[in-house]
């Protein structure tokens, strides 16, 4: 088995995202997950992959090395933590807050809530230096979205998700948000005019907008919907495939599209279903769920359209549908199960199910969590 190796560098400043490396283990055995319950998942990948004590945060470092934490991973942590709640699981809230308070604790700055991408455990202690002090959007979209969830479930009069979710939102609009494009950038420190055209196609995530702008009453979250959907519908458009790669160009109002070179931006795969656009089948059956958008749903179906002609998933296509290795990797299976589960094409869901491990891949913190937030979504 050939393993990849990512290399990773964006204008100076380093910035990992869907990827750190969950590469390390790469194969899976094509077991049925249909044994173990989302909530039993939930609770595996919770004792293997969260770390702390009173702040919680979820480890990325696959077992290996010096320990590591993204904001990635808290936003996807948090997320699960509280959609494992609605399922009944137990404990869920203290975990919550604990998860709260570890990103509460590793924001840019003092008046600024965006979380720092990255930290690194030195001499005990978990913290961040130089380019990993900069943010990354999709992380504190998730968080974002966990902290309204969380205040629909518990509600805000002990700690006040609500406050929390309103202020973070103010800070990605005005320091994540491309302000031509009104789609979301990759952190706060895209600022040039070629930083801001960078778009992570995972990031278009349409529902959460509509949400944003319903629960903060903004209108700038419902145009940052609107051109989420039409670059959507852009992308479901340039091949029969319909594939989004990694990562793409946009510019200008109308939002024009710009293919990105292969190691232009993360990797070799920045122009390919790679692990960033693994999980753009979610994002979109996320959208649908949230909801019901008729552009996200038939987006949705002509990626799974593709995927069902397949007699399994495996990690990483060329945009015209040419498969560029032969192993499995569950960061590209539990996206497309999940989406066939909201569409509910039974089939492709069954099949898909068939490669999903049974319990929790240990030292692969990117696919195990990815398991898991489709899972309980």
């Amino acid at each position: 088995m050939k393993l990849h190796r990512v290399m990773i560098g964006l204008a100076g400043v380093v910035l990992v995202s869907g990827l750190v490396l969950g590469i390390n283990s790469l194969t899976t055995k094509p077991t049925t997950a249909e044994a173990a319950s989302a909530t039993t998942l939930y609770k595996q990948w919770r004792k293997v992959y969260v770390g702390g004590k009173t702040q919680k945060y979820v480890k990325s470092n696959n077992g290996q090395g010096t320990t590591t934490a993204l904001s990635e991973g808290q936003g996807y942590g948090m997320l699960a933590t509280v959609l494992a709640a609605k399922k009944g699981v137990k404990n869920t809230h203290t975990t919550f807050n604990q998860m709260y308070k570890y990103y509460r604790a590793h924001q840019v700055s003092s008046k600024v809530p965006l979380m720092a991408w990255q930290q690194t455990k030195r001499s005990g202690k978990m913290t961040s230096v130089g380019s990993q002090k900069n943010s990354a959007t999709d992380g504190d979209l998730d968080i974002a979205y966990a902290l309204i969830l969380a205040d629909k479930q518990w509600g805000s009069k002990g700690v006040n998700y609500r406050q929390a979710a309103k202020s973070l939102l103010t800070a990605i609009k005005s320091r994540e948000i491309n302000q031509t494009t009104y789609l979301p950038t990759m952190g706060n420190w895209a600022t040039s005019s070629y930083d801001v055209s960078k778009l992570r196609t995972a990031d278009l995530m349409t529902g959460y907008f509509k949400t944003f702008a319903k629960y903060t009453h903004d209108g700038t979250w419902t145009k940052v919907a609107n051109r989420s959907r039409t670059a959507v519908k852009k992308l479901s458009a340039r091949h029969k495939t319909g594939l989004f790669p990694d990562f793409i160009f946009v510019t200008g109002s109308g939002l024009k599209l710009k293919a990105v070179p292969a190691y232009s931006i993360e990797s070799g795969t920045d122009n390919q279903v790679g692990y960033n656009a693994c999980r753009v089948p979610w994002r979109l059956g996320q959208t649908y769920k949230i909801s019901k958008d008729a552009t996200t749903k038939k987006a949705l179906q002509k990626q799974l359209t593709f995927y069902n002609r397949k007699k399994k998933i495996t990690a990483v296509y060329t945009l015209g549908g040419k498969a560029v290795n032969n192993y499995v990797n569950t960061a590209f299976t539990a996206p497309v199960n999940y989406g066939a589960k909201v569409l509910k094409q039974t089939a492709l869901q069954k099949k898909t199910a068939k490669q999903l491990p049974s319990s929790i891949e240990k030292q692969n913190y990117f696919s195990a969590t990815l398991q898991v937030v489709t899972a309980l979504s």
